[in-house]
């Protein structure tokens, strides 16, 4: 019995030193990956913080878009009036499309 379970230490310590080069071996290839990764992340985070400062502070964010908005209106009118309508249309068509959506989802296929 003291001879299995010899062996079947060494098994196992061949098992985890090999492991050990395993995890050693894919660090050293997803160094390439890691990088570009870490970029991504920093953007995502600066993202969120960006979204969750506008959710938090949405009044001081409404002042500055109805400013620039403003501003827009006096220095160029019908530039604001053209996207104004394009806004709408995007608009009317995203809240058409989202009803058809949520009601074939829902299995109403005739609406």
């Amino acid at each position: 019995m003291s001879r299995q379970l010899t062996d079947l230490a060494v098994r196992r310590g061949r098992l985890i030193e090999r492991i050990a080069f395993q995890r050693a071996d894919l660090g050293r290839r997803a160094q390439p990956v890691q990088r570009a990764l870490y970029g991504a992340d920093r953007a995502l985070a600066a993202v969120r913080k960006g979204s969750d400062y506008v959710r938090s502070h949405p009044g001081i964010v409404g002042s500055f878009v109805a400013t620039f908005v403003a501003a827009l209106a006096v220095l160029k009118p019908r530039r604001v009036w053209r996207w104004g309508r394009r806004g709408f249309v995007a608009w009317r068509t995203w809240t058409a499309l989202r009803g058809k959506v949520a009601s074939l989802a829902q299995g109403s296929w005739r609406s």
